[in-house]
């Protein structure tokens, strides 16, 4: 029942591209990650994706478009939708996203983290 303050729990991690989970409700987890580089392409068959800009910028690129989040900004990727998430520099990010949601869809590379193994800080 104690508040969550996110600039101290992005203080507790390092690694970029590594969702760790704050919460759950209803379904729904509550994430935070550190966002450097490029990611790679992947959608979510069946999940939305909700992204909130903590500190910094990211760029969203979508298959024939693409979607600038500044600071304060929050952006939903719709299911089924291919995206490709960069942050020139050190980007903190919120996610909110269904419990099971798989971190790069059906797309597995060496930046995939399964759930099962994300970090509740």
């Amino acid at each position: 029942m104690l508040p969550i303050h996110l600039e101290k729990k992005f203080q507790l991690f390092n690694e970029y591209w590594t969702p760790k989970i704050l919460g759950e409700f209803n379904g729904q987890l509550i994430k935070i990650a550190k966002l450097k580089g490029e990611f790679v392409w992947h959608s979510h068959e069946h999940e939305d994706e909700l992204f909130f800009v903590v500190k910094g910028t990211l760029l969203m690129k979508y298959r024939n478009d693409k979607v600038l989040l500044n600071e304060g900004d929050l952006h939903i990727v719709p299911k089924g939708v291919d995206h490709y998430p960069v942050a020139d520099k050190e980007c903190w990010v919120m996610l909110i996203e269904p419990k099971g949601t798989s971190h790069t869809g059906t797309t597995q590379t060496e930046q995939s983290v399964n759930e099962a193994d994300q970090e509740w800080i």
